[in-house]
């Protein structure tokens, strides 16, 4: 649990948005436990565990939080105390379903559950109101359009990430291991405004052609391509995420072109976006540009995702996705090539979708850095 980062207006807003979506879909109301959501909709922190804490969004009347009273306190100081919104308590032994039902106001209900809500609670909550349904649909929509609040965090965020960048040339050398610059670059994080670490991505040579390669102790040599790709929250709970690439000595004419392509490719996708476009035009914007390069096949993967209160969330930029982008949305463009057995490649940004374009909140240059500059 912690204390709330925005005003109290900024959470009644999103609890409103929320209530309208639950009548929208025609449901009785929504559960949503612990998580991002629950970090969205009241500034509440904390993991599942397996007595209940759940906000109930009623589609008529008003939320609730159904909390263990050995959570009471913590909740309270959050934006929940602040909102005023009722507490149903409960202790070992009484029925915390029975408060959901109360809250809802039906049963049998027509009601959903969010994402992260774990089967421990979702099916006794099937036993007393019968199956529900996945609330994705609905959750997503307040998620998905930031605020100016949530903008200028994530702008906050691309600005402290972007810091950290501007320091990896000097902590990629020959002769150090992977996890050791990485301990560095989790050092710089917390340095550069980060609350957390979120994840840390230092690839060398064939390490970076796994996209998913986090680090080892592979010795970086002298001639390597290094994907270094890195992302904390900060204060507010916002993420950052930004990948670059490194070359560690001089790179062979032939990986620079191909990087080269790749920065180009990165560019057109960022060019493309502008409310209106799917995700998926946006996405193609960059194959685009890798398959007349013929590195088409290299890259393995999908174009971008959301970022927010969770490093990845909807909007993800991917193939057959026709979602219409809007004012608002905000995710990474982050193309890559991976050739086994040599070398990988990948260039981030977040963007954020303007009423005529985009903004870019990742400003360290794309163009291939030498270590040690």
């Amino acid at each position: 649990m912690s204390t709330p980062f925005f005003d109290a207006s900024v959470y009644a807003a999103r609890l409103a948005r929320a209530r309208a979506l639950v009548a929208e879909a025609g449901l009785d109301g929504i559960v949503v436990g612990p998580g991002p959501d629950l970090v969205y909709l009241a500034g509440v922190e904390g993991d599942t565990i397996e007595r209940l804490t759940a906000l109930v969004i009623p589609a008529a009347g008003e939320p609730t939080v159904v909390v263990p009273r050995m959570e009471l306190a913590k909740v309270r100081d959050t934006a929940v105390g602040s909102l005023g919104l009722p507490l149903a308590d409960w202790i070992d032994g009484e029925d915390p379903y029975a408060l959901v039902e109360s809250a809802l106001g039906f049963a049998p209900a027509r009601f959903g559950v969010s994402d992260a809500l774990p089967a421990l609670h979702v099916i006794p909550l099937s036993d007393r109101l019968g199956v529900p349904v996945l609330a994705t649909e609905v959750l997503r929509e307040g998620r998905m359009v930031k605020d100016a609040a949530e903008i200028a965090e994530l702008r906050r965020a691309g600005e402290a990430i972007d810091a950290v960048h501007r320091r990896v040339p000097g902590l990629l050398r020959a002769g150090r291991t992977e996890r050791e610059v990485a301990a560095d670059i989790s050092a710089a994080i917390v340095e550069e405004g980060h609350r957390t670490v979120e994840f840390v991505i230092v690839a060398s040579g064939p390490n970076g052609a796994d996209p998913h390669h986090e680090v080892s102790d592979r010795v970086i040599a002298d001639g390597d391509i290094v994907v270094v790709d890195i992302g904390g929250a900060v204060p507010s709970g916002y993420n950052s995420d930004s990948t670059r690439t490194y070359a560690v000595g001089e790179p062979d004419p032939e990986t620079a072109r191909r990087i080269a392509v790749l920065v180009a490719a990165q560019q057109a996708a960022v060019d493309a976006v502008r409310p209106g476009i799917t995700a998926e035009e946006v996405d193609a914007a960059a194959r685009e540009v890798l398959d007349a390069a013929g590195l088409g096949a290299a890259f393995l993967h999908r174009t971008g995702h959301g970022i927010g209160v969770s490093t990845h969330e909807e909007p993800y930029i991917a193939p057959g996705n026709a979602l219409l982008l809007r004012e608002g949305m905000a995710f990474s463009i982050e193309p890559g090539i991976y050739f086994p057995g040599e070398w990988g490649a990948r260039i981030e940004d977040i963007v954020v979708v303007t009423a005529d374009g985009s903004d870019r909140l990742n400003l360290a240059p794309h163009v291939l850095a030498r270590a040690g500059d």
